[in-house]
């Protein structure tokens, strides 16, 4: 019964850690952005420089612990490593949710987002596998004896890891879990799809008689039939409480929205433009990479000239500095604004294009794999 239990807490620890650093290093650059949440609220916001670098290390930690749990390599190095990650794991997800401070732990990053209270409870069970690995962690044998071959294979686990990741953040994700990956209707992604329903909340009123000094609780569906309302003695006090009652589907995209320099929201008209248009994504221009930027501007400024195509620059830069930005590099695109959420969900580059036809997003491109004009017109323009 013991190597049963032995056998699924290792294979189970193992394969889950592999999936976690996986998931979270085809997006290491996401994975950073959900640290840098936690550094603010830790106050360690002098680490968010280093969040890329440690968010690729963490990976790579996660992947190369679980594959030599599954080997067997340093069975009592591998279980205190695995003790001291998801004992500060717990700790961590035990403070986001009950303080409510981050509301997802990017633990299987954005392809199974989880609440804080998922993570806390995904993190206990998995706090009792590693307690009982440690427990028996001498009884665990390696699938190789030789020494040097298990270093070999730990040098290439971690290598092939660390490649992996730096590929993802110098390019893009290998599997876009996002929601604006290529073939998505950006217009489609913001409403809600006919036929579905939206979140049924119920609505709870607190109600003092004036008179009396009564309290009670009810229903906005109570208050109306029953005509409270009618009754000048019973008045609502405090604010309203939401309560869920039945999760509806979520509309992909809710956070958008695209303004000029003076606020007006041109949303709708750049992401419905029914010609081939590209939208350059360059949330913070401060950090964003110059001389891609001016790369892009070039590109740009040809098919202008003989495309007469529409390009606009995205950004969540204060309007004054982007302004003064475009004017000092002879930007050749229309600025418009949004918040840096969406633009970093857009594309994880700073900058990046997206190629849109009718709202459509049929293709985007890191700024270290920019396509040449002969590649955007031969494909796209004149098929």
């Amino acid at each position: 019964m013991q190597q049963v239990a032995l056998k699924f807490s290792r294979w189970f620890v193992g394969i889950l850690f592999i999936f976690s650093g996986l998931i979270k290093i085809n997006d290491p650059l996401g994975f950073s952005y959900k640290l840098q949440e936690y550094f603010d609220v830790f106050h360690l916001s002098f680490l968010n420089n280093w969040a890329t670098a440690i968010a690729v290390f963490l990976c790579v930690l996660e992947i190369v612990l679980g594959a030599l749990l599954l080997l067997g390599f340093w069975s009592d190095k591998v279980a205190k490593g695995l003790l001291a990650l998801i004992l500060f794991f717990t700790a961590l997800t035990f403070v986001s949710a009950a303080f409510k401070v981050v509301t997802s732990c990017g633990c299987f990053g954005d392809a199974i987002p989880l609440t804080p209270w998922q993570s806390f409870g995904k993190d206990l069970v998995l706090l009792v596998l590693i307690i009982y690995l440690f427990i028996h962690r001498h009884s665990l044998k390696p699938v190789i004896l030789n020494l040097v071959w298990q270093k070999r294979l730990l040098l290439f686990l971690a290598a092939i890891s660390l490649l992996f990741g730096l590929f993802t953040y110098n390019y893009l994700p290998i599997i876009d879990f996002l929601p604006y990956k290529v073939g998505v209707s950006i217009p489609n992604s913001m409403k809600i799809p006919a036929g579905a329903l939206p979140d049924e909340y119920l609505i709870l009123y607190q109600l003092k008689n004036k008179a009396t000094g009564e309290t009670k609780t009810m229903s906005d569906k109570d208050y109306l039939k029953l005509e409270v309302w009618k009754d000048s003695n019973w008045e609502v006090v405090g604010t309203p409480e939401r309560k869920l009652l039945k999760k509806g589907v979520e509309i992909k995209i809710k956070d958008l929205m695209i303004t000029d320099a003076s606020g007006t929201d041109y949303t709708k008209e750049i992401i419905e433009n029914p010609y081939y248009n590209l939208v350059v994504v360059a949330y913070n221009l401060k950090e964003t990479n110059e001389k891609a930027l001016a790369q892009i501007n070039t590109l740009v400024l040809k098919l202008n000239q003989q495309y007469n195509m529409r390009t606009v620059l995205l950004t969540a830069t204060a309007e004054k500095e982007a302004s003064l930005f475009s004017k000092t590099r002879k930007l050749g695109m229309e600025i418009f604004y949004a918040d840096a959420v969406p633009l970093k969900s857009m594309i994880r580059a700073n900058p990046g294009i997206l190629l849109l036809k009718d709202g459509i997003i049929v293709n985007k491109w890191h700024h270290h794999s920019l396509p040449s004009f002969e590649v955007l017109t031969k494909k796209y323009l004149n098929p």
